[in-house]
C-alpha cells in the first residue's frame, strides 16, 4: 500500500550477484561506517530499494524471521508420534516378540502402535495447521521506503538496505543504522538488560563498541519509546543480533502452572508404571511364568496404564478452543494462554475503548477564562495535525473537529518536540508567513502548566500567579468531574528560531482547555456483571485524573470511592503496595511504570491476573500479567507482549472468550479424569490377578487393544459440552486432587473386576479363555461407562454428551461385546460368551455405574482442595514469568 511519495531512487549498476558479498562486508563493523559508505556497500539509496530489487533480495537471503514459518512437514509430524516413550516401549515388545519367533504377537502389536500414531499424528497435525492459519491473521507490518513511496509490508517482507520508518510503539524489525532521527528513544532491555530507553541518533561508533554503546544503530526485538526515525537495514532475521543472543541463550517461555501440572501428572503415571512393572514382572518370573509372557504381560501393563494420548488431546482441545475463540473475534497467539484465561479472576483493564464507547470527540475549546475559544482550537489542530508521532484518539478527535473550517494552509511546520510519558505533552513549532515564530504545546493540565510563566490573555500575555493557577485547576477539578477529559494547550512566541527542543519548554503561556467525551459503552454495566458472575473482578488502571475515573465508575457500576493515585503509590513498600492493592477498584493518574508494579502485586495476593493494554507504555505490564490481552488496533510493542488478541476492543468479546477458555480446560480435564479412573483400577487388579490365577487375566496383545479401542472415545473429548456450572468460577491446577480422583475410583474399579473375577470364577467356573475373554469385555464397558460419568458433575442422565462422544462411546461399547463373535477373535485369544455370562457382565457395569455415580458426588463436593481454597487459600506465586492457575 504506498502511502507518501519520496524521490525516485536509481536502479544499482551492480548485478544482484554481487550483492551478497557486499552485505557480508556491511555486517562486520557496519556501524562505524560512513552513512555513504554503508549505502554503496549496501547498493541502495537513502530513498530505499526498488520492488525488483527486494525481491531478488528476498530470494536470496530469506525471510526476516527467526524462525519459518511452518511448523513441520505432515512426514516431519507422523515420524515424531514415533519418538514417544510409550510408542518405543510397544516397539521393543514387539521386536522380543518377534525374536522369539512370536511373529502373529508382533503384527498384532505393531498394527495396534501403527493405528495409536495414525490417530495422533491426524490430531495433531491437524491443530498445527489450524493454529497457523490463526497466527498468519496477525503479521506485523512496517512502512519502508519501495519504488519512490512509502509502502506498508509484511515485517518478514523487508531485506537488507531497505529503508524503514520508524515511530513510537513501533518494534523494531531489523538491525540497521540511522540515517536521519528526532528525539529517538529507544528501549533495549530485551538486549542490554537496561530499563532505561536509550538515545539513538545518526553518527558512528566504534569498530568494538558494545550493544549498549552503539548510539547509531537499532537492533531487532528492541522497541521505540518516542520520536521518529529512518533507519537502513543491515542484517534481517538469522543474521540479527537478536537472534544471535536467543539462540545462545535457549530462552524458554516460561512454564505455566497447567503445564507445570502436566508435567508433575506424568511424573505420577510414571512412577506408578514403573513400579507396577518391575513388581508384576518379578513376582511372575518368581511363580515361574514363561520370562518373555511375563515381560510383554508387564510392558502392556505399563502401555494400558498411561494416558499415551494425552498430549494429542491437549493440543487438539487447545487448537479447536482457539479456532472456537477466532470465530468469537479472540484470537491466541500462545495455545498455553487458553488456560490462563479461563483461570483468570481478575481484570486489569484502562477505561478508555473498554468502559467507554472509545469514539472520543473534541466537546469544546475555552480559554482560560472558560470562554469558547477559536484560536485555542486553531492551535490545536495545527498541534495534532502536522506532528509526525504516533497519533493518539485525542489527535484523531481534534483533527476531525469542524473539517475545513479551519484553514491551515498559511502555517509552516519548523520543527517539532515529540510526546513522551515523563514530560506528557508535545510541541509543534510553526511559521505562519513572514511572521514570528509560534510553539504550541499540548498534554496533561498539569503538565502543561509546569511549562508556563503566563496565561494567554484577550490582549496578550500576563504572569501567571498563584490565583491565575488555581482558577485554572479549579475549571479542570470541574470539568473532569462532570466525566471530560481535559488538556491543557500554551504557546510561546520566538523570532528566528531554526531548531526547537525541550528547554524551549519553558515561560510559555497557557492558552486554554480541550474537552474531550468518551461516553460509557451501551451495555458495560451488563457486561461488567457478567465478568463478576464469572468470578472475574475488574480493577480499572488509568493515566486519567481521579475525578473523570471516579465519574466513569459510577457511571458503569464500579465503586468509586477505592481510589489510589501515582502518588499515594510511589511512596507505598512493595508490602505496602500488596496489602493496599487488595482493597483498591481505581488506579488513576498512573505512570507507565507503575502499572507493572500492580500486576505484580496483585498476583503476589494470589490472584491470576489479566491486564489489557494497547499503548506502548502497556507492554511491561502485559508480559508481567498471567495473561497478557491486547487489540488488533495496538501498537507493535503490546500486540507481541500479548498472549491474546481481541479483534473488537469490547468486554463482551472478553466474556465469550473465557467461556471459550474454561471450555478448553475443563475437557482437558475431563480425559485425565475418564483415563486415570478406569485404568488404574483396570490394571491394579489386572496385577494382583496375574499373582493368583494360573494363567494371565489378560494376554499382551489383549490389554493393547483393550488400551486402544478405549481411546477412541478421547477423540471427540475436545468436542465434548460443557455444564454451565463449570464455567461460573475460574479453575486451579491441583494435583492432589487429580491423585485422590484418581485412588478413589481406582479403589471402586478394583473392587467390581474382583466382584467380575469371582463371578466368573466361583459362579462361571471360567476356562482361561473365557475368562480372559469376559473380562476383556467387562473391564472396557467399565471404562466406557466412566467416559459419561466422569464428563460431568451433575448425575450422568442430567448433562447430555457432545453428539460424537455418545455416538464413539456406545458404538465402542457395542464392538466390545460383538468381538468375541468376530472372524478375527481367535486372533486375539477371544472365544463366544453364552448369553447368561454376558447378562451378568452388563448387571455388573450397571452397578459399577451407580457406584461411580456416589464416589463422584462425594468427591467434587467434598474432595475438591480448590473449593474450599476459592476465596481463603490465596498463595504468594513467583512472579517472573507467566503462569495459570487451574483445577479439574
Amino acid at each position: 500500500m504506498a502511502t507518501g511519495r519520496v524521490d525516485q531512487p536509481e536502479r544499482p549498476a551492480s548485478e544482484p550477484n554481487s550483492i551478497g558479498h557486499s552485505l557480508v562486508v556491511a555486517e562486520h563493523a557496519y556501524w562505524s561506517l560512513g552513512t555513504d559508505q554503508l549505502i554503496g556497500q549496501l547498493e541502495t539509496s537513502t530513498s530505499g530499494l526498488l520492488s525488483v530489487d527486494a525481491a531478488i533480495r528476498l530470494a536470496k537471503f530469506g525471510r526476516n524471521a527467526l524462525v519459518p514459518r511452518s511448523g513441520g512437514s505432515a512426514l516431519a509430524v507422523f515420524a515424531r508420534q514415533f519418538r514417544s516413550p510409550l510408542v518405543l516401549i510397544l516397539i521393543f515388545a514387539a521386536a522380543v516378540s518377534v525374536f522369539v519367533g512370536e511373529g502373529h504377537e508382533a503384527a498384532i502389536i505393531g498394527a495396534i502402535v501403527l493405528a495409536s500414531c495414525v490417530l495422533s499424528f491426524t490430531q495433531e497435525y491437524g491443530a498445527s495447521r489450524a493454529m497457523e492459519a490463526l497466527q498468519q491473521r496477525f503479521s506485523r507490518r512496517a512502512i519502508v521506503l519501495r519504488d519512490g513511496f512509502e509502502r506498508t509490508i509484511d515485517v518478514e517482507d523487508i531485506v537488507p538496505g531497505d529503508v524503514v520508518r520508524l515511530s513510537a510503539g513501533n518494534l523494531i524489525p531489523v538491525d540497521g543504522v540511522i540515517l536521519e532521527s528526532r528525539d529517538f528513544n529507544v528501549s533495549e532491555s530485551v538486549l542490554t538488560g537496561e530499563t532505561f530507553p536509550v538515545v539513538k541518533s545518526a553518527g558512528r561508533s566504534a569498530p568494538d563498541a558494545g550493544i549498549a554503546e552503539r548510539t547509531n544503530a537499532v537492533f531487532t526485538g528492541t522497541s521505540v519509546r518516542s520520536g521518529t526515525a529512518k533507519v537502513l537495514a543491515v542484517a534481517t532475521g538469522t543474521k540479527t543480533e537478536f537472534a544471535s543472543i536467543a539462540e545462545a541463550l535457549e530462552r524458554k517461555i516460561p512454564e505455566t502452572e497447567f503445564a507445570h501440572g502436566i508435567r508433575m501428572f506424568g511424573y505420577l503415571m510414571t512412577e506408578i508404571m514403573l513400579a507396577i512393572v518391575i513388581l508384576v514382572f518379578f513376582a511372575n518370573v518368581m511363580l515361574d511364568r514363561p520370562l518373555i509372557e511375563s515381560l510383554l504381560f508387564s510392558l502392556a501393563l505399563a502401555v494400558g496404564l498411561t494416558p499415551e494420548l494425552l498430549p494429542a488431546i491437549i493440543s487438539v482441545t487447545l487448537a479447536k478452543g482457539a479456532r472456537t475463540m477466532a470465530t468469537g473475534g479472540v484470537i491466541v497467539r500462545r495455545l498455553d494462554a487458553i488456560e490462563n484465561l479461563g483461570s483468570m479472576d481478575l481484570l486489569c483493564t484502562d477505561k478508555t475503548g473498554t468502559l467507554t464507547e472509545g469514539v472520543i470527540h473534541l466537546d469544546g475549546s475555552f480559554d482560560v477564562e472558560g470562554n469558547a475559544s477559536k484560536d485555542v482550537l486553531l492551535w490545536a489542530l495545527l498541534n495534532a495535525t502536522l506532528q509526525t508521532g504516533l497519533k493518539n484518539p485525542l489527535d484523531e478527535a481534534i483533527a476531525n473537529t469542524q473539517p475545513g473550517q479551519e484553514d491551515l494552509s498559511g502555517f509552516t511546520k519548523i520543527d517539532e518536540i515529540p510526546y513522551d510519558f515523563v514530560r506528557k505533552r508535545l510541541s509543534v513549532a510553526v511559521q505562519q508567513g513572514a511572521r514570528e515564530q509560534i510553539l504550541i504545546t499540548k498534554g496533561a493540565v498539569q503538565n502543561v502548566l509546569d511549562a508556563c510563566a503566563f496565561v494567554q490573555g484577550p490582549h496578550g500575555p500576563k504572569s501567571l500567579g498563584p490565583a491565575e493557577r488555581q482558577a485554572i485547576e479549579e475549571k479542570f477539578r470541574h470539568w473532569s468531574a462532570q466525566g471530560y477529559r481535559v488538556l491543557g494547550v500554551a504557546i510561546r512566541r520566538f523570532q528566528n528560531n531554526a531548531s526547537f527542543s525541550r528547554d524551549h519548554e519553558t515561560a510559555m503561556a497557557f492558552a486554554g482547555f480541550l474537552l474531550f467525551l468518551d461516553p460509557p459503552k451501551e451495555g458495560v454495566r451488563e457486561t461488567l456483571s457478567a465478568l463478576a458472575y464469572r468470578g472475574i473482578g475488574v480493577k480499572v488502571i488509568s493515566g486519567d485524573n481521579r475525578y473523570v475515573a471516579a465519574h466513569l465508575a459510577e457511571a458503569v457500576g464500579l465503586r468509586a470511592d477505592r481510589i489510589m493515585t501515582g502518588d499515594d503509590l510511589s511512596r507505598l513498600t512493595k508490602n505496602g503496595l500488596l496489602a493496599s492493592v487488595r482493597r483498591t477498584d481505581l488506579f488513576v493518574e498512573i505512570d507507565p511504570n507503575q502499572k507493572e508494579r500492580i500486576v505484580e502485586a496483585l498476583r503476589r495476593s494470589g490472584h491470576v491476573v489479566g491486564y489489557l493494554g494497547d499503548g506502548i507504555n502497556d507492554a511491561p505490564a502485559l508480559h508481567e500479567a498471567d495473561i497478557g490481552i491486547s487489540v488488533d488496533t495496538a501498537v507493535d510493542v503490546a500486540r507481541e507482549a500479548a498472549d491474546i488478541i481481541l479483534l473488537k476492543r469490547d468486554l463482551g468479546v472478553l466474556v465469550q472468550g473465557v467461556d471459550d477458555g474454561r471450555k478448553t480446560f475443563a475437557n482437558t480435564m475431563k480425559y485425565i479424569s475418564i483415563t486415570t479412573s478406569a485404568n488404574f483400577g483396570n490394571m491394579i487388579s489386572m496385577a494382583a490377578a496375574s499373582l493368583y490365577l494360573p494363567f494371565l487375566p489378560l494376554l499382551a496383545k489383549q490389554i493393547l487393544l483393550n488400551n486402544f479401542l478405549s481411546d477412541i472415545p478421547a477423540l471427540a473429548i475436545a468436542s465434548d459440552n460443557v455444564d454451565a456450572d463449570q464455567l461460573r468460577r475460574p479453575r486451579r491446577w491441583d494435583i492432589r486432587f487429580v491423585r485422590r480422583f484418581m485412588v478413589s475410583f481406582g479403589l471402586v474399579s478394583s473392587f467390581f473386576d474382583f466382584a467380575t473375577f469371582a463371578f466368573l470364577l466361583l459362579v462361571v467356573r471360567a476356562a482361561a479363555t473365557t475368562f480372559q475373554t469376559a473380562w476383556f469385555i467387562e473391564s472396557l464397558l467399565t471404562e466406557l461407562a466412566i467416559v459419561l460419568v466422569v464428563r460431568t458433575h451433575k448425575r450422568l442422565w442430567r448433562s447430555r454428551p457432545s453428539r460424537l462422544l455418545a455416538v464413539l462411546t456406545l458404538g465402542i461399547g457395542a464392538i466390545a461385546i460383538a468381538i468375541p463373535f468376530a472372524p478375527f477373535a481367535d486372533w486375539f485369544g477371544f472365544v463366544p460368551l453364552p448369553g447368561p455370562v454376558l447378562a451378568g457382565l452388563l448387571a455388573i457395569t450397571a452397578l459399577y455405574v451407580i457406584v461411580s455415580e456416589v464416589t463422584k458426588t462425594w468427591l467434587f463436593e467434598h474432595g475438591s482442595r480448590g473449593k474450599r481454597r476459592r476465596t481463603a487459600g490465596k498463595h504468594e506465586r513467583q512472579t517472573t514469568g507467566k503462569s495459570a492457575h487451574a483445577s479439574g
